[in-house]
């Protein structure tokens, strides 16, 4: 499954870019290995909140064991988790929950960190497949299923880095750190278990899919349920009730106003997106009876947080010019909609301004690549903020490009998986050997 092809224009740093460390970690790495570890997590659907996913972390620990690396595999407790400050909240129910943090390395350097989740979203509609999304399809330099870009490329990059240090029988002072972890795609759960447990580190890389470019800035984006009200009546006499799906087309336009509005001015990390941060709405379900006018609705959404923007302020402008909204209307002046916050809570989150780790990544792909990744920010929550809030400097870098996730018959290209793999062989030596 191994193919070959170019990445950037330099497959190979010149001469004196890299350091004999770090050509030795580099002839460890096994891309035959990398190639192979990518097809064998894809044939797990570890689908968020599923058995598969804790089967997989379970995996996991056994491997990172058998490499030499220390393993931290344990059982999370969500009803304690669930009552600490900052709980980012779930979507899906769980039997259980597990934890994996496996490190190797000294105790005399930093310690760095390379976190990917496992989980993954549901394929959808098996019959948009090309093929079966658990097994994985090669179609060019192309591998296809599900999670094959969100993140388990990532996932397999930061495994091969770690059996690459362990191979190559390098001393390094640092010590480098696996955060292996489930209950991303519905909040953040494995990652605050991580760092509730004290797992913690001097910087962090995140191989989620950034398609060649640095990730150091990621919006929010909170959950929300509205609950529209009505009057019912019989279909034939529909002018005796209140529709509550007419009364949802005013609410949408007032969403779709308070979108445009904390819009007109972002971040100039968020300036490349249409809309940065947007007001979206996911599910709507109304009535119960084909021939009543339905007296209620419910619509599920999602509000982009804007960088920097606390989320309770996000929270607050919803709900107030929904009031207000509400308050000039004639049925809904007396029958306000409900607005609540269920599900995940990503807030936003940063790499901090003097953080070297964003010189040293990109120092290690233009020496290895010739070119240097563009910084950018991403309108999607991520576990960023939650290391970034406890001071861990964290950005992403990963193989794969995000337009491809979630999609039907998602892919990631091997060659750029190997290619950012080796970037990141050689940004992880150099952090590991940093003062």
């Amino acid at each position: 499954m191994t193919l070959t092809g170019s990445w950037a224009p330099e497959t190979r740093a010149p001469r004196g870019r890299t350091s004999r460390t770090e050509e030795a970690v580099l002839d460890a790495l096994d891309v035959t290995a990398l190639h192979r570890t990518l097809a064998d997590l894809l044939r797990v659907p570890s689908v968020t909140g599923s058995d598969a996913e804790s089967e997989l972390l379970a995996g996991l620990a056994e491997r990172t064991a058998r490499a030499g690396m220390d393993v931290d595999h344990w059982r999370l407790d969500v009803d304690e988790l669930a009552r600490r400050p900052g709980f980012p909240g779930t979507e899906v129910p769980r039997r259980e929950s597990w934890g994996l943090v496996a490190t190797t390395g000294g105790d005399a350097g930093p310690t760095v960190v390379l976190q990917g989740h496992v989980d993954v979203v549901p394929p959808g509609d098996l019959r948009r497949w090309a093929a079966n999304p658990w097994t994985p399809r090669v179609s060019g330099p192309r591998l296809h299923g599900r999670g094959a870009c969100d993140m388990k490329a990532g996932v397999a990059a930061n495994l091969a880095v770690a059996e690459a240090v362990l191979a190559s029988g390098v001393r390094l002072p640092g010590r480098l750190a696996l955060h292996l972890v489930g209950g991303e795609e519905d909040g953040g759960l494995g990652a605050f278990a991580t760092l509730a447990r004290g797992h913690r580190g001097d910087a962090c890389v995140i191989t989620e899919p950034t398609s060649g470019t640095l990730t150091t800035a990621a919006g929010g984006a909170l959950t929300f349920q509205l609950v529209v009200p009505g009057e019912p009546a019989h279909g034939s006499a529909r002018w005796a009730g209140r529709s509550a799906v007419e009364h949802f087309v005013v609410v949408d336009a007032v969403l779709r106003e308070l979108e445009a509005e904390r819009n007109a001015v972002v971040d100039p990390l968020m300036a490349e997106y249409p809309i940065a941060h947007t007001l979206s709405i996911g599910t709507v379900v109304a009535g119960d009876w084909a021939s009543t006018v339905p007296d209620s609705l419910t619509a599920t959404g999602r509000l982009g947080v804007r960088l920097d923007e606390d989320p309770a302020q996000a929270r607050a402008a919803v709900e107030e010019r929904l009031a207000a909204a509400c308050a000039e209307h004639p049925f809904l002046r007396s029958h306000p909609v409900e607005v609540t916050w269920p599900g995940g809570q990503f807030a936003p989150g940063r790499t901090p301004a003097g953080a070297p780790l964003r010189q040293v990544v990109t120092a290690a792909q233009q020496d290895l690549t010739g070119t240097a990744p563009r910084e950018r920010g991403v309108p999607y929550g991520s576990d960023l903020r939650l290391y970034a809030a406890e001071g861990v400097p964290t950005l992403h870098y990963g193989p794969g490009d995000v337009v491809h996730a979630h999609s039907y018959d998602e892919h990631v290209d091997l060659t750029e998986l190997t290619a950012v793999t080796r970037v990141l062989a050689v940004a992880t030596v150099r952090l590991l050997q940093a003062g």
